[in-house]
């Protein structure tokens, strides 16, 4: 996914923001041991990051990252780009696990951080459920108790209204039952800015400037990776026959 900081010409150098906690404390401090951060988001899996860290002991003995008490599974995380004064968040969402690697030589030691959008908070519960049983229902209001009701993420504004007059059972995590909807309508889930979009894919947004590489002064991305698969559709549409009548599709 490709965001817009083409948009400005921008001289400071940039600059990675992480907060972590539910009061979004960045991590100043251990700043000085970041050595890497890697951010991958899709339209079709969860936006996932791996932050790596050089870490040493200190006078007392603690490790300066894994001692310091601030990475921790389930622990709330924003990643965020920065140029100068202006900041774009990249992925907000949960630490999922820590990793922190102890070779011979300690002066090599190392922690990784690995994370992933807020949609991991819906994959900790099985749950057995059966939707519509007494009174059919439908796919906004299944997303409106899950994502709002449950967890208290904010539904975006352009989510689709899905299929209606649904009896179903849930016999899966909140995600996965989610991602089946997702495939039953041709739609996307997206877990974004602290909001989620259920519905069809949005192709119409107007394009963003050049991304310049290799172009001299005018430079603003050191490199970049291009991949157009043809065996994946811009859209899916689906026909659905009349509830009521006769007729063919």
């Amino acid at each position: 996914m490709v965001f817009g900081f083409t948009s400005n010409n921008f001289t400071e150098p940039a600059e990675c923001i992480i907060e972590v906690g539910a009061s979004g404390q960045e991590i100043s401090n251990l700043y000085p041991y970041l050595t890497e951060v890697t951010v991958d988001t899709s339209r079709l899996q969860p936006a996932v990051a791996t932050i790596k860290f050089e870490t040493r002991r200190d006078a007392q003995g603690q490790w300066e990252v894994q001692d310091s008490g601030q990475l921790a599974p389930w622990e709330r995380i924003t990643i965020k780009a920065a140029f100068g004064n202006m900041q774009e968040e990249i992925m907000r969402g949960f630490i999922r696990d820590v990793q922190a690697d102890y070779p011979s030589d300690p002066s090599n030691t190392t922690v990784t951080v690995r994370c992933q959008d807020e949609s991991f908070s819906l994959d900790r519960e099985h749950v057995r459920r059966a939707w519509g049983a007494e009174n059919p229902t439908n796919d906004a209001a299944i997303l409106q108790e899950i994502v709002v009701g449950r967890y208290g993420i904010t539904l975006d504004s352009d989510c689709g209204q899905g299929l209606d007059a649904l009896s179903l059972l849930q016999d899966s995590t909140d995600i996965r039952f989610m991602q089946q909807r997702v495939a039953a309508n041709g739609y996307e889930l997206i877990f974004r800015r602290g909001a989620v979009y259920f519905g069809p894919m949005r192709l119409d947004a107007d394009p963003q400037a050049s991304i310049l590489v290799y172009a001299g002064p005018d430079t603003h991305c050191i490199n970049v990776t291009i991949n157009d698969d043809g065996h994946r559709p811009d859209r899916v549409v689906a026909e659905m026959a009349a509830q009521q009548g006769s007729g063919t599709v």
